[in-house]
């Protein structure tokens, strides 16, 4: 399992990057892969409201770090955290910028028509801290925090909220932490005990890609299905976006990644192989399984689509 943490609060070390840590220190513990992005770090634009990605489906800034960093980690994600102190009733500007941009998935989803592979089973949680103990301290949040996981294809699933918590260091006073956050996590207890499924061909950019945004849309629930290349590309192709956009399953934020990225973050219960040959390594007490496909890379749009109907095929008998 892959969970992404997304640290809201300005302060480097502060109590909302304690409550996150320890979140993720849990996740990890149980076997999940984890990564923490301290968002007002980030270069991340505001929202123009300029309409692009409701029209195109694509937000028009691309040269920041939403772009090349947040979009892409939020679609891998199984698990999204959404950590914050309380900023007037809601989140600081920064992590406000990266929610108002997260428009652009829910154009794709509620405009195009276009499914998330991985929206069936992809969680939500919220993390806040607040300095006060007002008992509407944390509505603001939630509500904006409920829809932004809507956007970006994620069930909301609880928050932890912690009051009269301001000075530095005092959360690390707050009694039941650990019971706390390892309660939330316990929450997504069946993403832990999938079954792993490494697609894995040359590129990254057509079948393997294909065959495990199949999988994640039909059985998510019951497989973590990985993707990888053994000489990855630099983005997916496009023609594979477009087929695929065609049986509804949204590609966008995709990006390739090696095996070699993948198996140092998680060992595989099953490696299926198409076109990667000897450079696919062998691990000791993985199945593994060829799928004879011929590369669709540089034909035209009807071949692709044939590759994409029979790697549908072949999911359709693997999940079940």
């Amino acid at each position: 399992m892959f969970i992404v943490g997304l640290q809201g609060s300005p302060r480097v070390n502060g109590n909302t990057n304690y409550l996150l840590e320890r979140l993720l220190d849990a996740a990890r513990q149980k076997g999940a892969h984890a990564q923490k992005i301290d968002v007002t770090r980030l270069d991340i634009s505001p929202c123009t409201g300029c309409g692009n990605c409701e029209r195109k489906g694509y937000c028009i800034i691309k040269d920041d770090d939403m772009a090349s960093t947040v979009y892409p980690l939020l679609r891998r994600a199984d698990v999204v955290v959404l950590a914050s102190p309380v900023y007037f009733y809601n989140v600081p500007a920064v992590l406000k910028a990266l929610i108002d941009r997260s428009q652009a998935l829910w154009s794709r989803k509620y405009k195009h028509g276009l499914d998330d592979p991985m929206r069936g089973h992809r969680k939500g949680f919220m993390l806040a801290v607040g300095a006060t103990k007002g008992k509407n301290l944390f509505d603001g949040m939630v509500l904006t925090a409920k829809y932004f996981f809507d956007a970006i294809g994620a069930q909301y699933v609880d928050m932890l909220g912690y009051r009269r918590v301001e000075e530095i260091g005092e959360m690390k006073k707050q009694p039941g932490v650990s019971e706390d956050v390892a309660g939330l996590i316990d929450m997504a207890a069946p993403l832990f005990h999938r079954k792993k499924i490494l697609f894995a061909c040359r590129e990254n950019a057509c079948r393997s890609q294909m065959s495990s945004a199949f999988a994640a849309s039909m059985a998510g629930e019951r497989i973590e299905a990985l993707y990888a290349g053994s000489t990855p590309a630099s983005e997916i192709n496009p023609v594979m976006a477009d087929v695929m956009a065609e049986a509804g399953i949204d590609m966008a934020y995709r990006t390739p990644r090696s095996i070699q990225e993948v198996i140092d973050e998680v060992t595989p219960d099953m490696i299926i192989t198409m076109g990667c040959g000897d450079q696919c390594p062998f691990i000791p007490g993985v199945t593994y399984e060829d799928w004879d496909l011929p590369d669709p890379a540089g034909r035209d749009i009807d071949f692709m689509r044939k590759i994409r109907d029979e790697i549908r095929e072949r999911v359709t008998r693997l999940v079940g």
